[in-house]
């Protein structure tokens, strides 16, 4: 039985196998370990995945482009449909294309059919309902078994980091695993030791689970309509002074697994009238040309940029100008947390759920550990920090430790424990 790990991420997908001592992550796209979760179809080509997929949108192929596509698990969305060229298409489907392609990358690249995976998954896809949060993984089971995947199990996600970082352990510790993806926020507290490794049942080491669905697209969002929608109209007036132009526009416009619904003509004519009907219709023509143009993606890309551009480098610049000449929208750091805090304060929360959970205090842990493009927002590492202060501050792979805990864990379904 020939077993990989796969963690399909929010923004980012990792794929795993089982080498003699050690779990390798496959190159998905060229040397790329990570393949973003994008899929675009063009009229009478075959879909293309990952970078090649941004790259056919950014360059103007007609077509469509879909990311954030593990976001609609566990809503009704899922068992909706999309119109892709001429046909209709369910999103489950469309999963499902995107998660067949990944397969056949990895088999191609090891020379042997994957009949078994260990697939990640956050510790809630959907907050505070256990009956969705079972349809999602239930749905993303027959997802797997539709592509070729004979044995299916999943693992949480901060779980399959923790036995990741578990392999650089010396001593027994209490560890807090903090996974912030694209989607979800995710939190386990662990009892790791290199002697509890070798281990094939876990259970009684993990202390504690909680998350959030909070991530780095709800960063991207937020800082989205505060920063930029303005420029294109949310919040503006209609003639009558006691409405606002409708909102729903701009909403689905900084959401990325929403852009797509806004690409029909009857959205369209929907606008026109807005325009018609607001006290600046400049701005609204702005919004006007951003959806006839189908440039919503582009929209979303330019915002993450300049998240973590600000990140990184203090300042960042969303640019608007294929909009309106000199048009941009300008993000510091300061304006990034100051529009973000909120989200970063609600996930630093479920922190303090998993103390609770776990009858632990702060003080008892030993370690945090970090993993997930999100952490590298200096906001949100000060308030996950700030919980557990006297914890020593380990960074995991950023992108590849849920995808190497993962395949560990599929190592033992083949091998024994690694």
């Amino acid at each position: 039985m020939a077993a990989c790990g796969l963690d399909f991420g929010t923004s980012n997908t990792t794929l795993g196998l089982a080498a003699p001592g050690r779990p390798t992550l496959v190159p998905l796209e060229g040397r790329h370990r990570t393949l973003p979760s994008a899929i675009f179809f063009a009229p009478g080509r075959a879909p293309q995945i990952g970078r090649a997929a941004i790259d056919a949108y950014v360059e103007g192929t007609p077509g469509r482009l879909m990311r954030a596509l593990k976001s609609v698990l566990g809503s009704s969305l899922v068992d909706e449909s999309t119109p892709v060229g001429r046909e209709r298409i369910r999103f489950r489907d469309v999963i499902a294309r995107y998660l067949a392609a990944v397969k056949a990358r990895a088999e191609a690249e090891s020379g042997s059919s994957l009949d078994a995976v260990v697939h990640g998954r956050p510790v809630h896809f959907v907050d505070d309902d256990p009956a969705a949060d079972r349809r999602a993984e239930d749905t993303l089971r027959a997802i797997a078994e539709s592509i070729g995947f004979r044995h299916v199990r999943f693992q949480y996600e901060p779980i399959a980091a923790a036995l990741d970082y578990e392999r650089s352990v010396t001593a027994e510790e209490i560890a807090l695993i903090a996974d912030i993806g694209g989607g979800t926020s995710d939190f386990s507290i662990v009892r790791l030791s290199p002697e509890r490794h070798r281990r094939a049942d876990r259970a009684d080491d993990i202390l504690a689970n909680d998350g959030v669905r909070i991530g780095g697209t709800d960063f991207d969002r937020t800082l989205s309509l505060g920063a930029v929608m303005p420029l294109l109209g949310l919040g503006s007036p209609m003639k009558r002074a006691d409405l606002a132009v409708p909102n729903a526009y701009f909403h689905d416009l900084a959401t990325w697994s929403s852009i797509n619904r806004l690409y029909n003509a009857k959205t369209l004519r929907e606008i026109d009238e807005v325009v018609r009907d607001a006290a600046r219709p400049e701005l609204i023509e702005r919004l006007r040309r951003v959806v006839e143009a189908e440039r919503g993606h582009s929209l979303a890309m330019a915002v993450e940029g300049a998240k973590i551009a600000a990140s990184d480098a203090g300042a960042g610049r969303v640019d608007l100008d294929w909009v309106e000449a000199g048009l941009a929208a300008e993000v510091d750091r300061t304006t990034l947390a100051g529009r973000t805090d909120d989200l970063a304060r609600r996930m630093a929360t479920r922190i303090g759920h998993c103390l609770d959970q776990a009858g632990l205090n702060a003080e008892r842990i030993d370690a945090l550990f970090l993993t997930g493009g999100s952490t590298g927002l200096p906001h949100v590492r000060a308030a996950l920090t700030a919980c557990v202060p006297a914890a020593r501050v380990v960074d995991g792979d950023t992108f590849g430790s849920v995808g190497l805990g993962l395949t560990l864990e599929a190592a033992r379904l083949t091998d024994g424990v690694v």
